[in-house]
């Protein structure tokens, strides 16, 4: 005869090591928060067993009761986990109900029919059945788990049904078995035997599905992680791919450049040709015509050097920028002596001229977007109208304004103005190419500067370049030479 106390012993043992090793594996991957409702039911049924042991012989109702619904709880529990953990619609809702009908049953067998133990085995039977007939329904529509796995766990479950039956039986056979003992002997030894043989079985089998679901885990998140290499792999192709259309296209646009750049300087030598032997034919010339000859002159000279500073687009490269300290006055005096070439600097009205005495830059850079400015300016306004030039220096910044009383901009191209051949749809057939306002901004992005434009109250047009101090300060050898090597 097996000693039941000894098996409640080895039992509860065993059932507390179990629960400890599944904390433990619920700690250890805590994104499977199933683990933790399966841990809880293995604890659940070890508190029960110790109440079991705690028990005397003589009871009261309330432990009876009492110690059978831990053992029934973690019943429950490790069904619910089990679902949650294979993906499986919860029981938990079925497994209250059974707890509930349960609780009831056995609180009216104590109650009122103590000495009947046969009802109380009987409750405790149908109860085991619908669990355990709920987890094999569970295994039985999986399908993440191995097949000899799940068939296993199901004849595992299917046993432990059979030997709840049985005792069942038996105890309808043999009634005097059982008569006016109590419900912890040595005759339900057996029992606890095959219950302690189920829950190690039970332990070992739920171990290996999630060993399962960590290596399907892993196959899976290896082949992600395969897709993904893949995947950037093929954007790599794409993107050298790319850099190396960005290259050709780059080359393309510097042989465009350079023929352009050739093109230009063609009939500009043909021009500065013409005005030589101009000035060397006339030798009897008026003023007028020595002034206009200069101007010429003057003008190939400036095309030329734009051809080779800003078509270039090697801009980076040492010397390409001409740094040097901005003087206000001669600036202001060589765009008054700009326009009076061309008849047209009576309209030019510099408001206010403030001198700065700190601001480096590519003086023949601002001068022309100060040029082009005023250029457009006197374009779009009527030939009696002036235009007002103010240059003055606060917050750090050089302000240079150029404001009209021209046609204005509209509202709704006031933001696209300055992109490359965009023109205004109120220009009508004035001449341009929409490519002054845009060659400003480049040449002002080289002075890290900007340039904006608002309509003028009374109307018009008011020009605001920013341009931050002091500027394009010019580095000595050792900072070039940090430069280039960093």
């Amino acid at each position: 005869m097996l000693d039941l106390k000894t098996l409640l012993l080895l039992e509860f043992c065993t059932t507390t090591l179990q629960a400890i090793a599944w904390v433990l594996v619920w700690m250890s991957w805590r994104h499977l928060y199933e683990l933790k409702v399966i841990a809880a039911g293995f604890v659940a049924i070890a508190l029960g067993l110790l109440l079991l042991l705690q028990r005397g012989q003589e009871a009261s109702a309330l432990r009876i009761v009492l110690d059978n619904m831990m053992i029934k709880i973690g019943l429950v529990l490790l069904a619910d986990g089990m679902a949650r953990f294979l993906g499986q619609p919860r029981c938990l809702r079925i497994g209250v109900f059974c707890l509930a009908a349960h609780l009831v049953f056995w609180v009216m067998a104590v109650a009122l029919a103590p000495e009947r133990l046969e009802l109380r085995i009987h409750a405790s039977t149908a109860f085991t059945v619908v669990m355990m007939g709920v987890m094999i329904k569970t295994l039985y529509m999986d399908r993440t788990q191995p097949p000899f796995l799940r068939w296993i766990t199901i004849a595992l479950l299917g046993e432990y049904i059979g030997a709840s039956l049985l005792q069942s039986f038996l105890l309808y056979w043999y009634p005097d078995t059982f008569a006016n003992g109590a419900l912890l002997s040595d005759v339900n030894a057996w029992y606890f035997f095959q219950g302690h043989l189920f829950i190690v079985g039970f332990f070992i089998c739920l171990l290996f599905m999630v060993g399962m679901r960590l290596s399907n885990d892993l196959r899976d998140r290896n082949s992600a992680l395969a897709g993904e290499v893949a995947e950037r792999r093929r954007l790599e192709g794409e993107l050298s791919a790319s850099l190396d259309a960005e290259k050709a296209a780059r080359e393309e646009q510097r042989q465009l450049i350079r023929m352009v750049s050739h093109e230009f300087r063609t009939p500009l030598a043909g021009i500065r040709y013409a005005s030589e032997m101009l000035e060397m034919m006339l030798k009897r010339r008026s003023e007028a015509v020595t002034k206009r000859l200069r101007s010429i002159d003057d003008a190939v000279s400036r095309m030329t050097m734009l051809i080779d500073r800003f078509l270039s687009t090697e801009r980076q490269v040492e010397g390409v920028l001409k740094v040097e300290q901005l003087d206000i006055g001669e600036l202001t005096q060589d765009i008054q002596r700009h326009f009076d070439q061309v008849g047209l600097g009576d309209r030019l009205h510099f408001t206010t001229i403030e001198a700065v005495s700190d601001y480096w830059a590519d003086v023949e850079m601002l001068r022309t977007v100060i040029v082009n400015l005023i250029d457009n300016a006197l374009k779009y306004s009527a030939d009696d109208k002036p235009v007002e030039i103010a240059i003055s220096a606060r917050n750090k910044l050089l302000i240079m304004e150029v404001s009209d009383r021209g046609i204005g901009i509209p509202e709704g191209a006031l933001s696209h103005v300055g992109r490359r051949f965009f023109r205004a749809p109120n220009t009508g057939k004035t001449a341009g190419n929409g490519l002054g306002l845009h060659t400003c901004r480049q040449l002002l992005g080289y002075h890290r500067g900007a340039v904006n434009l608002k309509a003028r109250s009374g109307g018009g047009t008011v020009a605001t370049v920013m341009l931050p101090m002091p500027g394009l300060v010019p580095m000595n050898d050792t900072e070039r030479w940090e430069e280039k090597t960093a």
